[in-house]
């Protein structure tokens, strides 16, 4: 198709383009102006949820169960796996849109110069070296030197910085940037993976989203692994010595196998994460109301309850993202009143300048009547208008300071210092000055700069007393950087993006981070976990998107854009950040829920493991079955996914996952139901003299009413009965309790109980929950784990 040809625009004389052939044999050298594209297929995405530690140990089980045909029970724990896999796939895909919405972006026209004409191309088509025209409302395509002409660019969603800034000859104007004013000719220098854009869109796809859960995962695995492994090899030396064939024997390694698998962890955490992401888009905090956080990683859930420094960026976050005039400094004869009166005349609503805008709301309604206004260029930096105010024909300059100066026939002997005082303070400050056309007077300086939120320095305080250290990052310049910091209370211990750069180490040491481009802010996230923090990231634009796809929790403000809240794994959908206290205040409830429920399986596989090791070594017989061990896993593994939404407290700092402090606390804890487990044997056989399908049975119900009892004991850290467990919890146990003791009473799945044994059983249940409790609190203050 023949491209329209467009009317050269003025330049003299006319910077050379290229040609047609040159531009294609470029683009086939370079390849598109977009964001290279790697896809996973659907097929492998879906085998790598069947491929971990966790899957091994489940796929392991299901092929003893298959060759002992158990075909009962290896159907039941092939469904749970792949019940598992599929949720985990679905979270994938939904965090996998960010690379999308990037190249996106770039799906634009530019406005090209091709064998000596103007052309209008796709973006996508564009080649370094080619010379383009970019005006007002022009998304730019690709990364370009500006050769003639000056515009000012909206480059926030890049770098950060909070105002438009100007770009003349000599300059670079960055892709993806709108331009605001002007207009200018300029020759592209990088397109695709090569320009800013696509350097952070490559940062995008190659961050991986940090998370510890599955290592916290594995090393549950790892441990319960080392004790089947031991168990078993105990089992099979003494059957070998005692002379126990091998047949006989296998169906007890199966037992312990499936007593062992934590069959319901990948479930239970799951729902326990995505019911905290319900209650954090619902609003669950009691002191915030109205608030919301939509959850697009369900880890992140998790992860927060451990975050203990959070990198925020400052614009729109931290501030209003909204320019206010901050300090006035009037020259007599003026004064500061008549001074922004001026500066407010020399200013226009129409053009939505942000400046312009701040003057104007601060003089509130200026009279004069203008007669003509030449708005701001970037080639003149200065705003004009002309006006009749107080009976007087005055021209107004306003711009900035060495330019207005040098308009005037004489500057007060403390213009400069008074410049850098008040740039010092990070504001921006311009010049003003008023008088008969050929006679202009310097009237003062103004200087504007985005406020801070009113309750950025309360949450700053909130976040520190949850133990998170707050760390501001932002493309603005250090000396803006220090005054935010310094207003909402982060110790301004500033460094730089090109200081970081040299010494990525700064990233711990420093507080406040200043002029830092996409690069920097996946630094300093990267650099912080290598030192093993956790870490959280807030940000609202493109040039956020790779850092907070890499944090552990990747936090997109309400205002961000899509590419940022895609590759969050929380979105704000309130201004500011208040509700990021409310998130680790949930997250951390969550932790707590967790933390029961694996104390709890701990508990409970040390105990049925090492109860079936030795009451083989005592009696010479299986004191349960394996379909018994199955309906076990279902009557209370299942049954404890219900402390997802039990009543628990917050912690105060950031809450670890101590995996040896569990174990070490779960097997001393495991001693005291192993000698109710002895003692109910005791009672069957030795006493009762029940047949062993009986005493099987009555095993099975101290088994699941003894891991019931367990779970109220551990779920509180003090004594279990300081607080009240949830409705939901509580109507669970005793479905569990009324089920399996009528399946016991009618024989269903197993041998026939009499109900007094079953009374007798439960009693023995709630009597040891007092035993343990005090052991409970002994060992919790022994391993750290209050």
């Amino acid at each position: 198709m023949t491209q329209p040809v467009l009317t050269a625009p003025p330049a003299d004389p006319e910077p050379v383009g290229l040609t047609s052939t040159a531009a294609a044999r470029l683009l086939e050298e370079v390849g598109p102006n977009e964001v290279p594209e790697r896809r996973r297929p659907f097929w492998r995405q879906l085998a790598r949820r069947f491929w971990g530690p966790l899957p091994w140990m489940l796929e392991g089980t299901i092929v003893l169960t298959l060759v002992l045909g158990k075909d009962l029970e290896a159907a039941i724990i092939t469904t749970l796996l792949a019940v598992n896999s599929v949720i985990g796939l679905l979270q994938q895909v939904r965090a996998d849109t960010a690379l999308e919405l990037l190249r996106r972006r770039l799906a634009v026209h530019a406005r090209v110069r091709r064998d000596g004409t103007w052309r209008l191309v796709e973006a996508r088509d564009l080649v370094p070296g080619d010379v383009v025209r970019i005006r007002v409302g022009d998304v730019i395509g690709a990364d370009v030197n500006v050769l003639d002409g000056h515009v000012s660019v909206d480059q926030s969603s890049l770098t950060g910085e909070s105002v438009p800034i100007d770009v003349g000859p000599g300059d670079q104007a960055l892709g993806a940037a709108v331009v605001t004013r002007g207009e200018a000719t300029g020759r592209v220098v990088a397109t695709g993976a090569a320009s800013c854009f696509g350097r952070t869109s490559l940062l995008v796809r190659e961050a991986k989203p940090a998370t510890h859960l599955e290592s916290v995962i594995f090393r549950i695995v790892r441990y319960l692994v080392i004790i089947d492994v031991a168990l078993v090899t105990v089992m099979f030396t003494y059957a070998a010595i005692v002379g126990v064939s091998l047949s006989e024997t296998a169906p007890f390694a199966l037992i312990i196998l499936i007593a062992s698998v934590p069959v319901a962890l990948p479930t239970t955490f799951t729902v326990a994460q995505a019911i905290g992401a319900l209650e954090l888009s619902r609003g669950a905090d009691e002191r915030h109301t109205g608030h919301g956080v939509l959850v697009t990683r369900l880890s992140a859930v998790q992860e927060a309850a451990s975050m203990d420094v959070l990198c925020t960026d400052k614009t729109g976050t931290l501030t209003l993202n909204q320019l206010s005039l901050e300090r006035r400094h009037a020259y007599p004869p003026s004064t500061d009143a008549e001074l922004v009166t001026l500066a407010a005349l020399a200013s226009d609503e129409a053009g939505q300048d942000p400046i312009d805008l701040a003057l104007l709301r601060a003089a509130d309604g200026a009279e004069g009547r203008r007669r003509s206004f030449v708005p701001f260029d970037p080639s003149t930096k200065r705003t004009e208008a002309t006006v009749e105010h107080d009976g007087q024909v005055l021209r107004i300059v306003k711009g900035m300071p060495p330019v207005v100066a040098s308009l005037c026939a004489s500057t007060p002997p403390t213009f400069d210092a008074d410049v850098d005082r008040l740039a010092a303070t990070g504001a921006r400050v311009l010049a003003v000055a008023a008088g008969p056309d050929d006679d202009l007077t310097l009237r003062g300086l103004v200087a504007l700069a985005d406020r801070p939120r009113p309750d950025s320095a309360q949450l700053v305080d909130e976040l520190r007393a949850l133990g998170i250290d707050v760390k501001m990052v932002t493309g603005d310049t250090p000396a803006t950087a220090r005054s935010v910091a310094a207003q909402i209370g982060i110790e301004p211990i500033v460094c730089t993006g090109e200081e970081l750069r040299r010494d990525p180490g700064l990233a711990a040491r420093c507080s406040v981070f200043a002029a830092v481009f996409p690069e920097d802010k996946y630094t300093i996230v990267t650099s912080l976990q290598a030192d093993g923090r956790i870490v959280g990231m807030t940000g609202d634009g493109v040039n956020d998107a790779p850092a907070l796809k890499a944090a552990e929790v990747g936090i997109a403000v309400d205002s961000a854009v899509d590419v940022a809240k895609s590759a969050a794994s929380m979105v704000l959908t309130d201004p500011g950040l208040v509700d990021t206290v409310t998130a680790v205040s949930v997250s951390r409830r969550i932790y707590q829920r967790m933390m029961t429920w694996t104390l709890n399986k701990i508990i409970k596989t040390a105990q049925v493991a090492l109860f079936l090791t030795l009451g083989f070594v005592f009696t010479r017989s299986f004191v349960t079955t394996p379909l018994l061990i199955v309906l076990l896993l279902l009557a209370n593994d299942f049954v404890t996914m219900s402390l997802a939404v039990d009543r628990v407290r917050a912690s105060s700092e950031p809450a670890r996952w101590r995996v040896g402090a569990l174990v070490g606390a779960a097997l001393a804890l495991a001693g005291v139901v192993l000698v109710e487990s002895f003692l109910d044997l005791w009672l069957a056989r030795g006493v009762f003299h029940l047949g062993l399908a009986q005493a099987q049975t009555l095993i099975f119900l101290m088994l699941v009413f003894s891991g019931q009892a367990t779970v109220y004991v551990v779920r509180e850290r003090g004594r279990f009965w300081g607080s009240r467990p949830a409705p939901w919890l509580l109507a669970a146990t005793a479905f569990d309790v009324v089920a399996v003791s009528l399946m016991a009473w009618r024989g269903v799945l197993m041998t026939s109980l009499a109900l007094p044994y079953v009374g007798l059983v439960l009693g023995i249940a709630a009597a040891f929950m007092f035993v343990m409790d005090p052991v409970k609190v002994a060992v919790l203050r022994r391993f750290r784990l209050t």
